[in-house]
């Protein structure tokens, strides 16, 4: 080979590389914005069940005067967006949905409200906005999931070591109970 070629060559081979990394910093960076967007779409999932409580709590103080210190706790817990990452907001989430489940086990001794038109509208909410944030998590979780993997492997890891990308957290509900839409038999 002559060098001429040879400088060829290596300005060909470089250029591969550049190109390659250029497409691998390009996937870390739109990995990263999927996460970010799924993390946005769960935070708007989770305002919508907190604006919820404070008509539930309205509706059941009228029927339960002396559950009033268990509805304090879930309107006092509705605040969303204190926490700002997924593990915290994870820990706080759980303690809400089993406070909530708490209102809604109350129910079943007031037939009266169990019966109450704006109750089951907001039961039905509750169970919609529930299934939303479900999807929302398992869409999060995916995009974590893709974005870690590329994060662990070769060689792309290289370009994430090199530009301070992060593995993400995954977005999950350690409790049993909280796992499943609150529910009340009518």
């Amino acid at each position: 080979m002559s060098g001429t070629n040879l400088i060829w060559v290596t300005v060909a081979l470089l250029a591969v590389a550049i190109a390659w990394a250029i497409s691998i910093y390009n996937s870390l960076v739109k990995r990263k914005n999927y996460v970010e967007d799924a993390w946005s779409g769960i935070e708007v999932q989770l305002k919508k069940r907190h604006n919820l409580v404070p008509n539930l709590v309205k509706t059941v103080k009228g029927y339960a005067e002396h559950e009033s210190s268990l509805l304090k706790e879930v309107t006092e817990l509705r605040a969303p967006g204190a926490a700002k990452s997924p593990e915290a907001t994870s820990a706080l989430e759980q303690v809400f949905s089993k406070k909530l489940g708490g209102i809604l086990v109350q129910v079943e001794a007031y037939p009266e409200l169990k019966a109450d038109g704006s109750f089951q509208n907001l039961q039905e909410q509750l169970a919609t906005v529930e299934g939303d944030i479900e999807r929302a998590r398992r869409y999060y979780n995916g995009s974590v999931r893709d974005l870690n993997t590329l994060i662990q492997s070769f060689p792309s890891n290289l370009i994430a070591q090199r530009y301070d990308f992060t593995e993400a957290e995954f977005f999950e509900l350690d409790i049993e109970a909280a796992r499943q839409v609150p529910q009340v038999d009518f």
